[in-house]
């Protein structure tokens, strides 16, 4: 029996941070031993919004690649691409684009908030209204039959749903399933300020900090604002180092939480012992991501024929788009 497919991607604006792994890495490292799964590096979406400043654009690309691989995914098991490599994503886009309705763009969650939110550059562009198209042909060029999303990304999700449903009555033919989401189980992790992590706060932990950066960034984390002393009765339930203790000690998080209730263990002592905790999970990344990092010509053909790999599958798909279209003689 086939296995279903999978398909996801993450921008490279920067390196993955721990509320990316636990969110959905360490998921997709899962999902390789089950599905037909496809991750790929989405260079072009990252163009979105960053289009006049690539500079970083291959080193943030090759980087992501590494941080794919120290997390555990497997070549030998899932598709690793380039987006930019795979030509057709560029042709299924303008082909979705084509009979996409413009209220169908407008609307989506994310387009309004960013256009709110993001006042350093000018993304009033045709390419940021539609980029959801451009996901759409990521996701429908390989058919896939689940794509892993938290809740907030199901909208952008529908409307893929939506744009093969149209398709396929426009054009009269059954050439895309509809896509579901797969709800996988994950530990949410908040910013060092309590924030939800992001890059655009700078409260992250990432995968590439040093073990000394690391340290830093827990020593500042925010914690019970209300507890002045170390034997004040805290509140775990507001404070981000309890949230991390939460997924990094879970073996310990009752006792920390009761300790903290009672005063008996300060903020000093109870970062330590976090930082003692993500270090043991997060060096060994950092050094597998430095191993690898360091043997570029590796990651470069471990890259190139993933979306070698994807393009052949990919052609397949646009040979059905093109003859639904009755593109050619």
């Amino acid at each position: 029996m086939d296995k279903k497919i999978v398909l996801s991607g993450s921008r490279p604006t920067g390196n993955i941070h721990l509320g990316n792994y636990f969110g959905a890495v360490s998921n997709w490292v899962k999902l390789q031993e089950e599905y037909d799964c496809n991750f790929f590096i989405a260079d072009w979406h990252a163009l979105t919004t960053g289009y006049a400043d690539t500079a970083d654009l291959r080193k943030n690309s090759l980087s992501l690649a590494a941080d794919y691989l120290a997390s555990g995914l497997d070549p030998k098991k899932c598709t690793i691409f380039l987006q930019s490599l795979v030509k057709q994503h560029s042709e299924l886009f303008l082909l979705l684009s084509m009979n996409t309705p413009l209220a169908w763009l407008e609307r989506c969650p994310t387009y309004k908030d960013q256009l709110a939110n993001i006042k350093d550059r000018d993304i009033t562009t045709y390419g940021f209204l539609g980029y959801p198209a451009l996901m759409a042909a990521d996701i429908l060029m390989y058919k896939a039959d689940y794509v892993p999303v938290g809740e907030d990304q199901v909208p952008h999700l529908e409307l893929a749903r939506e744009m093969s449903r149209r398709f396929n009555f426009i054009y009269g033919r059954e050439v895309f399933p509809e896509p579901a989401p797969l709800f996988t189980k994950s530990k949410v992790l908040p910013g060092t300020d309590g924030r939800k992590m992001s890059k655009s706060y700078g409260n992250t932990i990432s995968l590439s900090d040093t073990p000394d950066d690391v340290l830093k960034k827990i020593r500042g984390m925010v914690t019970d604002p209300a507890r002045i002393r170390k034997d004040d009765p805290g509140h775990p339930e507001v404070c981000s180092v309890y949230a991390f203790h939460k997924v990094f000690s879970e073996d310990k998080v009752d006792d920390i939480c009761a300790q903290c209730k009672k005063g008996e263990i300060g903020c000093v002592a109870c970062k330590k012992m976090l930082s003692e905790r993500v270090a043991e999970f997060q060096t060994p990344i950092y050094e597998k991501r430095l191993e690898i990092l360091s043997h570029e010509d590796t990651l470069i053909d471990i890259i190139k024929e993933g979306s070698a790999k994807a393009a052949v599958r990919a052609e397949k798909t646009m040979e059905d788009v093109r003859s639904a279209i009755k593109f050619g003689f």
